[in-house]
């Protein structure tokens, strides 16, 4: 089914049947309808408020600290440089990968740059799970692991590994006190490795040519995405998982503790100057299962996300949020949010981009420069906010 819920539009209950099958159950954040909200006077009044549930969106020269009801702006901050932005794992922060390393900002709390920097020479991938956050400095290969939850208190006590070689790399810690971390070096990254809470090496994979992204499924599985398929680690084993193409990437994920199927993206041609892929891949991380699914856009690496029942979610360049039931491997609908648009040639560049928490997506229109909040249960674009300057990465506290 095809859903128009455009900001400003209003839905009938005839033209907004259920969002999903019966076997996905949703729920649904109270955000705040039918508001758009035009940064101004009104915005910078609320500077010095506190945010709730707050969404963090970068812009070129800095980023904007958003209400996650409201979508009021909180906070603008000026940071110059290319930002990137990540959960850090609990309910409070956002960790910013700017010049000098990762830098801790207090979302929660007014959206204020704390003094806790984890230093880094090209900060990378920042994953959180099981309670523990962990970092990987690309320009030095190491590893920095903490209690998500600790950084409440200033700087954490924290564990520090370091890679056989810098590369762009990512790593992540389980619950059992395994380590497992992206193998290669600066012109070539070949698998992953898992340590135990020792050091020592206790699995390894050189199956995995241009390894890149990680994902976590519910059973603790870990997935590695490969030019040629994926890698899963689960039960202290690993196993590949082969394309139905010889050159067929996932290099971008997105796991769900309620599904043991992982959503990626598939590209084929090694060739392109840049490839805009038509079908994503599903991964059952219990039987290594690897199914193809078309889409009627393209879309890019910020457009993945889960739902609060596992549902996958694909944000295309037709300006639609596709919902896929993982299970049967099909689209099941799709919601309009905004007007089309194309993946500009510089991954630097703002494009539309996807943020799910709960029963809530978070969507960003550089075009409009217009965050939008969208109700998955209803499939209603709830509150919207027109910034002052173009939206690009699009994240918020999670845990």
């Amino acid at each position: 089914m095809t859903r128009s819920t455009r900001p400003g539009r209003a839905a009938t209950g005839a033209a907004l049947p259920v969002l999903l099958s019966a076997g996905l159950l949703l729920t649904a954040c109270g955000a705040q309808g039918g508001t758009t909200t035009e940064q101004g006077e009104e915005g910078r009044a609320a500077a010095e408020a506190v945010a709730e549930n707050p969404v963090v969106t970068t812009y070129d020269g800095g980023l904007y600290v958003l209400d996650g009801q409201t979508l009021e702006v909180v906070r603008d901050i000026p940071l110059e440089g290319f930002n990137r932005i990540n959960p850090v794992g609990d309910d409070r922060h956002v960790m910013v990968s700017a010049s000098e390393g990762f830098r801790v900002l207090d979302a929660a709390g007014g959206g204020e740059l704390t003094d806790t920097v984890f230093p880094a020479e090209a900060p990378g991938h920042v994953v959180r799970h099981g309670g523990r956050t962990v970092l990987f400095d690309d320009g030095s290969g190491e590893v920095t692991a903490f209690d998500s939850d600790a950084l409440g208190d200033g700087t954490p006590e924290t564990d520090v590994h370091t890679a056989a070689a810098p590369h762009h790399g990512v790593a992540v810690e389980l619950t059992n006190g395994e380590l497992l971390l992206t193998l290669g070096t600066e012109e070539e990254r070949v698998g992953a490795v898992v340590l135990d809470a020792d050091g020592h090496e206790v699995a390894r994979s050189e199956e995995c040519p241009g390894v890149h992204g990680e994902s976590t499924a519910e059973g603790e599985a870990v997935v590695i995405g490969c030019e040629d398929g994926v890698l899963i680690y689960q039960g202290g084993e690993f196993t590949k998982v082969d394309s139905p193409d010889g050159y067929g990437r996932i290099g971008n994920q997105a796991g769900s503790e309620e599904s043991p199927i992982v959503l990626g993206d598939y590209k084929t041609d090694p060739e392109a100057e840049l490839e805009r892929p038509e079908r994503v891949s599903l991964v059952d991380t219990t039987d290594g299962g690897l199914t193809l699914v078309d889409l009627p856009s393209s879309y890019t690496f910020r457009s993945l996300g889960r739902g609060p029942g596992g549902e996958a979610l694909v944000l295309g360049t037709d300006g639609r949020l596709h919902v896929i039931d993982p299970e049967a491997g099909e689209v099941v609908d799709s919601i309009e949010v905004m007007d089309g648009w194309r993946e500009p040639l510089e991954w630097q560049q703002p494009r539309p981009a996807l943020f799910v928490r709960g029963g809530t997506a978070y969507v960003s229109d550089p075009a409009t420069r217009q965050v939008h909040s969208l109700d998955l249960e209803s499939g209603e674009v709830t509150t919207s906010v027109t910034l002052d300057e173009a939206p690009n990465e699009l994240s918020g506290v999670a845990h």
